[in-house]
C-alpha cells in the first residue's frame, strides 16, 4: 500500500454529527491517515437521515464527491438507517458504513483504498443496542502527535475512547452529553437508528471540557437527542443540574450552553441552574413541536398552550432576558384549522427569539406514517408559508425588544473595517441570530459587554461598553 493515505471529511446535519466527525477524524489520524481536502484518496460523507430534504442533500453530496475521482464512503445517520438499500441505490459510493464500523474506521478505509469489497450492513432497530459501540476506558492520558496529552477517560458514548480532533477551530465547540433517545414520538425515526439513550459519565465530560479549553474553546454547547434525560440511565435525574456548574468552572471556559430540552422534562431545579448559574447561558432550546394538545397527543408528546406559556413565564421570572427558541411541525396528520389556529395564537403570545417551521412529511418506519387524516400537500405548504411569515415578524419584534439591553457578546469573526460578528448569551451558534459590534483590536474568543442599539430581523447591532 502507498504510504500516502489522505482522507477528507464532509459533515452534514446537526452538531451531534459534527462531534462524530471529529471523533472519526482522530481515529483516522491515529491509524495513519492524514486529513486533507486537496486531492484526497478517500472522502467520507457523514450523512444526515432526519428528514427528506436532509436525505436528498446527503445523496447529492455523495454524488458530487464521487465526481472528484476520490473513493467515496457514506457514513452517519442515513448510511446507518438504510445500509444495503443505500449501497444498492448508490453504486458511486465505494462503501456504506454502519456506526459499528466507527471503532475500526481506519481499517475500513484501508479496505476501500485497496479495493477490497465491503458488504453494507442490514439495518437493525438499534433501540435494543448501545447507540453505536461499546465504550472502552483508558486509565491514563494518551499522547498523540499534534494533540499532546489528552485527558483520562475521554470516552464518548458513540464508541471507544477517542482522541477527538477539532476540524473547524474557533472559540465554540459542541460537547456530546449522550447518544440515542428513549422517547417514542410518532413522527421521529431517530431512536430506531441512533439507539437507546446512553449518558456519558460526568468525569469524562469534564475531562473533555478541560481538553477543549486547552484548544482555545471558550463556549461549550452541550448536545444530545434529549439533554433533559441526561443522567437517568446513570441513576441520577439531577445529573445535569450538578454537571453544569462544574463545566462552567473549568478554567478557560466562559460560557456553557445547553441545547435540545424537552419541555415536559424541564424540572424546576434544572430551570434554576440554567437561568441562574454564572457561566451558564440563560438559553432554552425547547422542543415544543406544536401547541395544540390534541396534535401533541397524536405526536405522543405532552403539553398545551397554557402549560407552555406557564413554563415561559417561569423562565422569564428567573431570567427576564433569557433566550428561547423552538421548532414546530405544521400539517401533522389530522391537524385541523382550529388546531393550527391554536399554534398561531400561542406563537403570538410566546415571544420566542427563534422559531423554526417544518412541514410534516412521512418518515419511513414511524408510527405517524401509517396515520389516517393526511393533509393535502397544498394545505401543508400553505400553513408552512403562513407560519413562516408570522415567525419572521414575531422574531424581528422580539429582537427589537432587546434594543437598549446590555449583552455579553462572544466575538467569533472579524468582518473588517472595525466590525466584528459574535453572539450574545441568548443566541445559539448557527441556528440563531448574531450581534454585530464595532471596535478596534478585538479577537475571536474575546467576550465584550455591549448595548444593543438596533436590530435587523433577528440580528442585533451593538455598541461596546467594555471588554474582558
Amino acid at each position: 500500500m502507498s504510504s500516502r493515505r489522505t482522507v477528507s471529511m464532509i459533515t452534514l446535519g446537526c452538531a451531534r454529527n459534527e462531534v462524530d466527525s471529529e471523533e472519526l477524524a482522530a481515529r483516522l489520524e491515529s491509524s495513519g491517515w492524514a486529513l486533507g481536502d486537496d486531492d484526497p484518496d478517500v472522502i467520507v460523507v457523514n450523512t444526515c437521515g432526519f428528514i427528506e430534504s436532509a436525505k436528498k442533500d446527503s445523496i447529492d453530496t455523495i454524488l458530487a464527491a464521487a465526481d472528484s475521482g476520490a473513493k467515496v464512503v457514506a457514513a452517519g445517520c442515513m448510511a446507518e438507517r438504510y445500509g444495503t438499500e443505500l449501497a444498492g441505490a448508490l453504486p458511486e459510493a465505494a462503501a456504506v458504513l454502519s456506526f459499528d464500523d466507527y471503532t475500526d474506521i481506519g481499517a475500513r478505509l484501508d479496505d476501500v483504498l485497496e479495493g477490497r469489497a465491503l458488504t453494507a450492513h442490514t439495518p437493525r432497530d438499534r433501540r435494543a443496542l448501545l447507540p453505536i459501540s461499546p465504550v472502552e476506558r483508558h486509565a491514563a492520558p494518551v499522547a498523540v502527535p499534534g494533540h499532546g496529552d489528552l485527558p483520562t477517560g475521554l470516552a464518548p458514548a458513540s464508541g471507544p475512547r477517542t482522541l477527538r480532533k477539532r476540524l473547524t477551530g474557533g472559540p465554540v465547540a459542541s460537547l456530546k452529553l449522550a447518544s440515542g433517545c428513549d422517547r417514542r414520538c410518532t413522527f421521529c425515526a431517530i431512536p430506531a437508528f441512533r439507539g437507546a439513550y446512553v449518558s456519558r459519565r460526568p468525569e469524562d465530560l469534564l475531562a473533555e471540557a478541560v481538553w477543549l479549553a486547552g484548544q482555545g474553546v471558550r463556549e461549550l454547547v452541550l448536545v444530545s437527542e434529549n439533554s433533559t434525560s441526561y443522567g437517568k440511565d446513570l441513576g441520577d435525574l439531577r445529573a445535569l443540574e450538578k454537571l453544569l456548574p462544574q463545566l462552567a468552572a473549568v478554567e478557560g471556559i466562559d460560557r456553557v450552553r445547553v441545547s435540545y430540552l424537552q419541555p415536559a422534562e424541564l424540572r424546576p431545579g434544572l430551570l434554576d441552574v440554567i437561568a441562574g448559574t454564572e457561566g451558564v447561558a440563560p438559553y432554552f432550546d425547547l422542543s415544543f413541536q406544536h401547541a395544540s394538545n390534541a396534535v401533541l397527543r397524536r405526536m405522543r408528546r405532552f403539553g398545551d398552550p397554557a402549560q407552555f406559556l406557564g413554563l415561559l413565564k417561569q423562565i422569564r421570572e428567573r431570567s427576564p432576558e433569557a433566550g428561547v427558541r423552538s421548532n414546530f411541525i405544521v400539517g401533522f396528520p389530522g391537524e385541523t384549522e382550529e388546531q393550527f389556529g391554536e399554534l398561531v395564537a400561542f406563537l403570538e403570545e410566546a415571544r420566542l427569539d427563534v422559531i423554526g417551521v417544518f412541514g410534516y412529511s412521512d418518515e419511513d418506519g414511524t408510527e405517524a406514517a401509517g396515520f389516517d387524516g393526511k393533509l393535502d400537500q397544498d394545505v401543508v405548504d400553505e400553513r408552512v408559508a403562513i407560519l413562516t411569515e408570522l415567525a419572521e415578524e414575531l422574531t424581528a419584534q422580539r429582537a427589537e425588544e432587546r434594543i437598549g439591553t446590555e449583552l455579553s457578546v462572544l466575538v467569533e469573526d472579524d468582518l473588517g473595517d472595525g466590525g466584528y460578528e459574535g453572539r450574545a448569551a441568548h443566541q445559539g451558534p448557527e441556528v440563531d441570530g448574531s450581534v454585530t459590534v464595532q471596535g478596534i483590536g478585538l479577537v475571536p474568543g474575546q467576550i465584550v459587554r455591549a448595548v444593543a442599539v438596533d436590530s435587523e430581523g433577528v440580528d442585533l447591532i451593538a455598541r461596546i461598553k467594555a471588554t474582558t
